[in-house]
């Protein structure tokens, strides 16, 4: 069983984790993205293509935590863009592209211009290229080989939703959503007077805690995000910060102790549920983890 922190313990930590780690590591993370993008705009294979080379995950949405600091980055094709359904017979842009940028092709030229500018990448992850950290000038980063997914819906705003999907060694196919992530995310934080991104750091500092005392097996940082983002953001603005993350860790034990309640419960981009097929996660974990929290963060039981 983990170490249970004193009140004061508590809100010591509590006033450590209210602000993303400092400009330092900001400067890294930067660094890390830029060389990125230096790689691909070298490359003479990407001088005619669409491409957009950006970050995604906890650091563009500020929900980044020291010593958890690694960085996702996707290399995302823009055209041909892939779909499915009707729409894909109707653009003529199927899933399964035979044009001259296929899945193979993109990861290969991803893989070549990372090759060149970086020198050691491993290329043997399923999904994402890694490039592995330089002590005190960049973190690791997690190279993703994608497509823009466009799902056309009459209901979205501008009549589709516009993600990415990218095509794994293994012929799986994952489509994502950072962009509503990124919206989502901080449409939230400023309902939530910016205490929406606070509890997120405040839940992942705790997972790493837990996962390092050995109470709990390490899970996805982006995890506490996807639980902490289905809070009500009313639940967000009672009493101090303190009072704010008890709150949310009693409101989501509710609702991942409720079979009803998960079924309703979505990932920040709001186009996936929270729990089911494909998920690295389950009702198990999210309780162990809201039920570890507590009694580290010395709430009591």
């Amino acid at each position: 069983m983990a170490r249970q922190l004193t009140d004061d313990q508590r809100l010591a930590l509590i006033n450590k984790w209210k602000t993303p780690p400092g400009a330092s590591e900001q400067d890294r993370l930067e660094r890390a993205e830029r060389m990125v993008k230096d790689a691909i705009n070298q490359h003479e294979a990407f001088q005619g293509p669409e491409i957009t080379v950006e970050a995604k995950g906890s650091y563009p949405n500020k929900t980044n935590v020291r010593g958890d600091s690694d960085v996702d980055i996707m290399v995302k094709l823009n055209d041909p863009f892939h779909t499915d359904g009707m729409a894909a017979w109707y653009f003529g842009q199927p899933n399964q592209f035979t044009g001259p940028w296929t899945a193979a092709t993109l990861r290969k030229e991803v893989h070549t211009a990372l090759a060149a500018y970086f020198g050691s990448v491993d290329a043997d992850h399923n999904l994402a290229f890694y490039v592995p950290e330089v002590i005190g000038s960049r973190p690791s980063i997690d190279v993703v080989p994608c497509f823009k997914w466009v799902q056309y819906d009459s209901t979205a705003p501008g009549g589709a939703y516009v993600g990415s999907v990218v095509y794994g060694r293994d012929g799986t196919r994952v489509i994502n959503w950072p962009e509503l992530q990124l919206a989502n995310g901080r449409a939230k934080n400023t309902n939530t007077k910016y205490r929406y991104k606070f509890v997120v750091r405040v839940l992942k500092n705790v997972e790493n805690d837990l996962a390092a005392e050995g109470v709990i097996k390490p899970l996805p940082s982006y995890f506490s995000e996807c639980l902490i983002y289905n809070v009500r953001d009313d639940i967000f603005l009672s009493g101090g910060l303190d009072d704010a993350v008890r709150a949310c860790l009693v409101e989501v034990h509710r609702q991942v102790s409720s079979f009803w309640s998960l079924l309703c419960m979505r990932e920040p981009n709001q186009r996936k549920k929270l729990f089911g097929d494909g998920q690295k996660w389950n009702a198990f974990h999210a309780r162990e983890l809201i039920e570890g929290a507590w009694r580290y963060l010395g709430y009591g039981g």
